[in-house]
């Protein structure tokens, strides 16, 4: 597993906690199930789709770029 898979998990859980957004809010912006949120997360999902990355990254407001850093 790449560090940039690690990395996914945390950097959405950081920039949904600096929004001060709960993984339900985020989940719903994001059209993505409230499981698939909480396992990317908790790194469960260290290989979740480009597509549902990206959702996440737009319902926060940051690049996939940052998410994979």
């Amino acid at each position: 597993m790449t560090k940039a898979k690690l990395n996914i998990g945390k950097n959405i859980r950081k920039y949904r906690l600096q929004k001060k957004m709960s993984q339900d809010r985020l989940s719903k912006l994001a059209d993505v199930a409230f499981h698939t949120i909480t396992k990317i997360e908790s790194g469960n999902t260290p290989n979740p789709t480009i597509e549902t990355v990206k959702k996440i990254a737009d319902a926060l407001g940051v690049s996939l770029d940052d998410l994979m850093k």
